[in-house]
């Protein structure tokens, strides 16, 4: 479906060259501090004009629709609406009769009998994705009442290349795209947050994760390297009563609850699957193989704009984590050995 969460509970909607798009909110605790300058820095990220990014430009105006009264939320759901003022939806007319490979065209098709939105993707697009960023804005101002929490989101290689502007211009340059490895850190997160089994902390975050479009991977701390490293190399050994340890091979999370060390994880973001260079492939229209050679204004990396929307769906994941640690044991005793 189109909604997440236990207690922070997201709805996604709209279309890519409908009339909106936006997220609906429900959960949040009443009091928080919230207004559309809040969510400006992180729908700046969003936002494309870099080398290597679409050129369809929108003004992203999140307009806040209810659940703030007098710059505060109220506790009711909150509706945050943007805009779709530039749309080209003729570049897409062709797609449902030769699905792009590697897109969602010819798995939407099937699942929804030919009744989906194919204007910019409709639902698949990437244009849904400021929902997560605007409700990670609000997610963000949910953690900071538990404690300071600080993302650091980057990009580590792009096309496989450390050198990430170079690789996208030659991706541009060659009317094709490339994928990208993701690197996402949150510092501050208290101990003691997710469950030992099906709603364990990494369960719940790549849960989020994996509904952002294009992700093939997620890996926590040492991640795959695990496979090949000895138990003596992987473990953290502990250097204080906080918990704190020597390394932070776990990527702050033990049993699938955090264990007070920062997050990391790394995130695989695969190649567009719209890109300028011929592919042959089938025209469902007359059954026969065909060369597709798509147009329209797409990115050769998505991972330059979509590196906000993990941090943001990250941070989503970690405020529905410490909500409900928060209703499981409100009062938190204290731990017999740190008693005096």
């Amino acid at each position: 479906m189109n909604t997440a969460g236990r207690l922070f509970r997201l709805s996604l909607y709209g279309e890519s060259h409908g009339p909106a798009v936006g997220v609906v909110i429900d959960g949040c605790p009443a009091g928080i501090s919230l207004s559309e300058e809040d969510f400006a820095a992180d729908l700046a990220r969003r936002k494309p004009g870099a080398e290597g990014t679409t050129p369809r430009i929108e003004s992203d105006r999140p307009a806040i629709l209810s659940g703030v009264f007098h710059g505060h939320t109220s506790g009711s759901p909150i509706h945050i609406q943007f805009l779709n003022e530039n749309t080209k939806s003729e570049d897409y007319a062709d797609f449902t009769k030769i699905p792009r490979p590697g897109h969602a065209d010819f798995s939407a098709m099937m699942k929804y009998a030919g009744w989906q939105d194919p204007r910019g993707s409709g639902h698949f697009s990437g244009r849904i994705t400021i929902g997560i960023v605007a409700a990670g804005a609000v997610a963000k101002k949910i953690l900071n009442t538990f404690a300071p929490i600080v993302f650091e989101t980057r990009l580590l290689q792009a096309g496989g290349s450390p050198n990430i502007d170079e690789a996208v211009r030659a991706a541009q340059k060659a009317g094709d795209s490339i994928g990208a490895l993701v690197e996402v850190r949150a510092g501050g997160v208290p101990a003691g947050w997710g469950e030992p089994f099906f709603d364990a902390a990494e369960s719940v975050i790549a849960h989020y994760l994996f509904a952002v479009p294009a992700v093939r991977g997620v890996e926590f701390g040492d991640g795959f390297a695990a496979a090949a490293m000895r138990g003596s190399a992987h473990n953290d050994p502990f250097i204080n009563k906080d918990g704190r340890t020597a390394r932070n091979g776990s990527g702050g999370i033990n049993g699938g609850i955090t264990n007070g060390n920062e997050i990391v994880l790394r995130v695989a973001v695969k190649p567009a699957s719209s890109i300028s260079v011929a592919q042959h492939t089938l025209d469902f229209s007359r059954d026969e193989m065909t060369d597709l050679e798509i147009h329209g204004r797409h990115d050769a990396c998505i991972a330059l704009r979509s590196a906000v929307v993990l941090e943001a769906a990250t941070a989503c994941a970690l405020a529905d984590l410490a909500l409900v640690a928060r209703a499981e044991n409100p009062w938190k005793s204290n731990i017999p050995w740190r008693k005096s």
